[in-house]
């Protein structure tokens, strides 16, 4: 069960991504009536003392790296990337890898999970500024820039800024389930899940709309996902021929209305396999997929796994947890 997080920081480490961090785990929500535990967060760093940061401000760490040894979450912040990396910081790194504790960077906090060669042969994300000069660095590291943050195994990477949230709240619903993740991204004010265009375990942002005609619709159609949508009735709705309606639906969310129904109906059944025991028939129905079957193709299409395995895999640690 995730209780104990530490971050590494190094000098000129970024200020932001180490806040999206601590606003996940550094800030104690127990009182709220939620269930979400308190974690122990702690900040270390090769030589305790005043690290500067990226901004020109400091930040004074009490802890050494000893602070890592028995975290169930080592992440490393961000920092200038043509900056040597200190040996007792790569060798935390697989050290915690090493235990199998979850190991996390945040945007070119990938750097230096790489240069510890715990990314050889992974899937990884940075931020996509950085994604070429990390791929030609480190050859052995696959790396893909289109996605908010990868999975791979027990190593999570993320691309920059808010996607660091995304990364950290995704942990928190494996390890604590989907209702505690909702609850602390409740209190933050974002979103406890984006989706879009996604393999397993990796995630796009939600699809940005321009109007608020559209915006409506899609929260419709969200809140109807059981029922059949042919583009001539959502046309209607939005007083559009099906052309007009067709070509304006795909510059608004980069989606065709059939591609973007499946993938909300894939967040749906998701959120189902992780909060409910209904059966995998009775999912498909409520997600809007009608038959199994259908569940089960768009879901291997989405996610590359099955709606058991899913369920497997988060109901397992929801189990432990309980």
């Amino acid at each position: 069960m995730l209780k104990t997080v530490a971050i590494i920081v190094v000098p000129n480490f970024s200020i932001f991504e180490f806040g999206t961090a601590f606003e996940v785990f550094g800030i104690n929500r127990e009182d709220r009536g939620t269930g979400v535990p308190r974690f122990e967060f702690r900040v270390c760093t090769p030589v305790p003392g005043d690290v500067p940061m990226k901004s020109g401000l400091s930040m004074h760490v009490d802890h050494g790296l000893a602070a890592a040894d028995d975290a169930d979450l080592v992440i490393m912040a961000p920092f200038g990337r043509d900056q040597d990396i200190p040996e007792p910081v790569l060798e935390a790194l697989r050290a915690a890898h090493a235990r199998g504790a979850w190991v996390m960077s945040i945007c070119s906090g990938a750097f230096a999970l790489a240069r510890a060669g715990l990314l050889d042969g992974r899937r990884c994300t940075t931020h996509w500024h950085y994604s070429q000069e990390l791929a030609s660095r480190y050859p052995k590291v696959c790396v893909d820039e289109n996605v908010l943050y990868v999975q791979d195994g027990t190593i999570i990477s993320s691309a920059g800024t808010a996607a660091g949230i995304d990364a950290c709240l995704h942990l928190v619903r494996i390890e604590l389930g989907a209702n505690v993740a909702a609850a602390i991204a409740r209190d933050m004010v974002v979103p406890p899940h984006r989706d879009g265009g996604q393999a397993q375990f990796i995630e796009r942002p939600m699809p940005t709309c321009g109007s608020a005609p559209m915006e409506a619709l899609l929260r419709w159609m969200v809140e109807n996902l059981e029922h059949d949508h042919s583009v001539n009735e959502l046309a209607a709705r939005m007083h559009m021929s099906a052309r007009t309606f067709a070509r304006r639906f795909r510059a608004e969310t980069g989606a065709t209305p059939a591609a973007w129904l499946n993938s909300q109906r894939v967040l749906r059944a998701q959120e189902l396999l992780e909060t409910t025991e209904l059966n995998i028939d009775e999912v498909a129905r409520r997600a809007g997929f009608g038959h199994s079957v259908l569940l089960r193709h768009h879901f291997a299409k989405a996610l590359d796994t099955s709606p058991q395995s899913y369920r497997r895999a988060f109901r397992g640690q929801l189990a432990e947890v309980g």
